[in-house]
């Protein structure tokens, strides 16, 4: 197994305080947002196996059938397919869905087909993959996920009692669910942009003050208020609107499948995603805005946010269970004294310790790889080559993440 050294990714809605904390080093002042841990080209963990630091990138192009197993290979290509982050909003991230694998790879595909640069702003596609994720919260955490049923969003709406969304109120009575939520998101995104900022001005100032009046949708209004100062005269604070506000406690995690309008607001996580990098924004952001694109991916259906809790198996894993196999998260929690448990071996592996001290064991390696042990502390992690069999014990929590095959 190799320890991983990782990098932070400074995004001005970061904490400067949360990943430091975890980590147990003095903040630098600066955002630290994201702590990425895997094989993402944009910034690749780096081990070093006695020649000095390499990306794992190079190690894992150099070898991926011994890095990543000969399954993982057939099924998801010679790239690790999943890339883990410890995620730290203090400020609310862009409202923002993904493509499923069709839409990516015909928007992939148009894109390149066009000419239009990997790096120009109003690139939307990246790659030709799609990008389920999952956040799981290690502090209180919130967020915005898929779209609340249109009578509540009208009810929500209508409380802040502001003529320029009466309009959008009557469009979530008069149609049929899907029609409701894609003729108002159009007339959100596409409204002229003064008479938008008035509307949004004055839905903060009213959804400050309804937030202060408790009842059932007091966090939420508290949340629009917070989303008017950070993006003022933002359509995306409206857009926010359509959506189910989401407060996770420590273990619960949120899954988000293709098509499904989020955002998160704040608090710290483990997230898991497929590597992939197309997004497609509602709002909340300075960044190139595609409607027509993004009308096209949207999933426009209501339903409660997929809130996951951890099942245990009879070994004492506890896993968060997803309809994709891009990547597989689960938690190890050990007390003082608590039996060893082996870790499979079939696929390739990050194991990533968020409290208390892990203790990783190699008991089978494969030909060439020497075994060693790895004494882990909150935000380390290390990387386990498929066929490589570990031990782990302890006194704290350990995240596995791998994949499907």
């Amino acid at each position: 197994m190799d320890r991983l050294a990782n990098t932070v990714r400074p995004y001005a809605w970061g904490s400067t305080t949360a990943i430091p904390q975890l980590l147990g080093v003095p903040p630098t002042g600066e955002p630290q947002a994201e702590l990425w841990m895997g094989a993402h080209p944009a910034a690749p963990s780096r081990v070093d196996r006695g020649a000095g630091p390499a990306p794992l990138t190079e190690v894992i192009a150099a070898d991926p059938e011994g890095e990543l197993g000969a399954p993982a290979v057939r099924r998801f290509g010679p790239e690790l397919p999943f890339l883990v982050k410890l995620l730290a909003a203090a400020a609310p991230l862009s409202l923002q869905v993904h493509p499923d694998r069709e839409q990516a790879r015909a928007g992939h595909a148009g894109e390149e087909a066009r000419g239009v640069p990997l790096d120009a702003p109003h690139r939307t596609y990246k790659d030709p993959n799609h990008k389920p994720e999952m956040i799981c919260a290690l502090t209180p955490f919130t967020g915005l996920c898929g779209f609340r049923a249109p009578e509540e969003t009208a009810e929500v709406m209508a409380a802040l009692d502001i003529d320029s969304l009466k309009p959008y109120v009557d469009i979530l009575h008069a149609h049929p669910e899907a029609d409701a939520l894609r003729e108002l998101l159009t007339a959100v995104l596409t409204a002229d942009r003064a008479a938008m900022a008035e509307t949004v001005e004055q839905a903060a100032r009213a959804a400050e003050r309804l937030s202060g009046l408790g009842g059932p949708h007091a966090d939420a209004y508290a949340a629009y208020a917070v989303l008017a100062r950070h993006h003022p005269g933002d359509p995306g604070v409206i857009a926010a609107m359509l959506l189910n506000h989401v407060r996770l406690q420590p273990g619960e995690a949120l899954y988000l499948g293709a098509g499904v309008p989020h955002a998160y607001l704040d608090g710290l996580g483990v997230e898991i995603m497929a590597t992939s990098d197309n997004v497609l924004r509602c709002g909340l952001t300075p960044k190139h805005v595609d409607v027509p694109e993004l009308l096209r991916v949207v999933r426009f259906e209501s339903g409660p946010p997929a809130v996951l809790r951890p099942e245990a198996d009879p070994d004492g894993e506890e896993v968060y269970d997803t309809p994709v196999d891009d990547f597989r998260l689960s938690r190890h929690v050990w007390a003082e004294g608590a039996a060893p448990r082996a870790l499979p071996a079939t696929a390739p592996q990050i194991l990533l310790c968020t409290a208390g001290t892990v203790r990783l064991r190699a008991t089978a390696a494969p030909a060439g790889r020497p075994g060693a042990d790895v004494s882990l502390g909150p935000g380390e992690s290390v990387f386990v080559p498929a066929g490589e069999r570990v031990e782990a014990a302890g006194a704290g929590t350990l995240f596995r993440a791998t994949v499907v095959v």
